[in-house]
């Protein structure tokens, strides 16, 4: 079994971050992400963008699920900013019927103390290998189905839409 990776950006994989609202990225650190948990499982990456989510537009939203649709794996990981996770698990989620695709993403940089990012990545890697075909966000050792999550922007977590 072979999981596909797309990389979206959002504050998982930002370098730092400058007031309130702007995102600086540089590279992925998926790579290394992956070597520090020492994961076994076969992974492809692929960078779709780095952007922080709350500037995605429908436009990215579509090249992602374009990507989903067109990729070979059935088992799909993507790494996406917290912000609109949720509005892009919908789209995913009405579209895509024939996979299963886990969005994760991180409250905390990857690079900073105390981040959330290594285990929402191992999380994410366990439940895309066991769950059934769906669209699910998976955050803080939580599963999500798309159609009933939100983000709980107040006190930063993900939970079930009210």
């Amino acid at each position: 079994m072979k999981i596909k990776l797309f990389i979206t950006g959002g504050t998982i994989d930002c370098e730092k971050i400058e007031g309130k609202d702007k995102y600086i990225f540089g590279k992925t650190h998926l790579p290394e992400m992956l070597k520090q948990g020492k994961c076994l499982v076969k992974i492809s990456l692929e960078v779709l963008m780095l952007k922080d989510s709350i500037y995605m537009d429908n436009e990215d939203r579509k090249k992602i699920l374009r990507s989903c649709k067109n990729c070979r794996e059935d088992k799909i990981i993507i790494t996406h900013g917290t912000d609109t996770m949720a509005e892009t698990a919908e789209v995913l989620g009405k579209d895509t019927k024939d996979k299963t695709i886990v969005l994760l993403g991180a409250m905390v940089p990857y690079n900073k103390k105390d981040s959330d990012a290594l285990f929402n990545l191992g999380c994410a890697i366990s439940a895309v290998q066991l769950l059934p075909k769906g669209v699910f966000i998976v955050m803080n050792g939580k599963i999500f189905n798309w159609n009933n999550v939100r983000k709980n922007k107040e006190i930063g977590i993900f939970e079930v839409r009210k």
